[in-house]
């Protein structure tokens, strides 16, 4: 007897070589890509899995994406891991051909490096499912946090954490982060009674913006040293330490640079979008 939940298993293991996963990340050097390529390789123990580092570039998005059609992939759940949901939403629905238009500041967007993303649509016959949340969304972020804070701390009543992000050009925006990002770190309260626990952004991209906020860092971390203190910095990106050292540079501080990865519970957001975006579209049939 065939019971309705076998039905849908066995329906939901039909449609499986019809399904893939593209994981967009941002790109950095050998070490930064390694950590993001460990934390996605078991998501390809369920689906076929390809990456596209480069942000929202089509020249890095359109061989993923036919590296994963000859694999035999009809429906693609299109995982943007990056901080912000918001980030390069835009440019990315317009790649993937889920919207006509794209805003002159979107087509002209950059790397940062000088270099011109390439904005174009891609030639597909898959059908797009993509992720609008990022990992300031995740609740699976606060204990990252709380590991990360756990291996630095030795005696919480004369330490400070410092919780350190990228943040956004617009106030608005970056009240948004911060407000994520204060609700995360709860999380390490659990630790002990610190003297203080600090979430700030450096608002590294819009010069305006980034100089009053390294003195505000800056000034955090002296004061952490007054009295026999110290300072925890925890880095609040996906991996690394970003441009801290330089930021913090003469100042006292512990950390071991580590971002989100390495790290299980990135890899369990990855599986969660890609799962909850593949379970909410119609099959496809070949």
């Amino acid at each position: 007897m065939i019971t309705a939940l076998g039905i849908a298993s066995f329906a939901l293991l039909a449609a499986a070589p019809s399904d893939g996963v593209l994981v967009m990340a941002h790109g950095g050097d050998k070490e930064w890509n390694r950590l993001v390529t460990e934390a996605v390789e078991p998501v390809g123990r369920r689906w076929p899995v390809e990456i596209a580092f480069g942000m929202a570039d089509s020249a890095t998005l359109a061989p993923a994406v036919a590296r994963l059609e000859s694999k035999g992939a009809r429906r693609i759940a299109v995982v943007r891991l990056f901080v912000s949901g918001a980030s390069f939403l835009e440019r990315t629905e317009y790649i993937l051909g889920l919207r006509k238009t794209l805003s002159h500041a979107e087509m002209h967007m950059g790397h940062g490096d000088g270099h011109a993303m390439e904005t174009k649509p891609l030639q597909s016959q898959a059908a797009f499912l993509l992720s609008k949340q990022g990992l300031l969304d995740y609740a699976g972020v606060g204990p990252i946090l709380r590991d990360r804070v756990a291996a630095l701390s030795k005696s919480p009543a004369a330490e400070t954490v410092l919780i350190l992000g990228h943040g956004p050009g617009s106030d608005e925006e970056n009240a948004l982060w911060l407000a994520a990002m204060e609700k995360q770190a709860k999380s390490v309260l659990g630790l002990g009674k610190f003297r203080g626990v600090f979430c700030r952004t450096l608002r590294e991209d819009w010069p305006d913006k980034r100089e009053a906020a390294e003195a505000d860092i800056r000034g955090i971390v002296a004061k952490a040293n007054e009295n026999g203190g110290r300072c925890l910095v925890v880095p609040y990106r996906l991996a690394g330490f970003g441009p801290y050292a330089e930021v913090l540079e003469g100042l006292t501080y512990v950390s071991d640079g580590k971002g989100f990865l390495p790290h299980a519970a990135i890899t369990a957001w990855i599986e969660e979008q890609a799962s909850r975006l593949l379970s909410a579209a119609p099959s496809v049939t070949r």
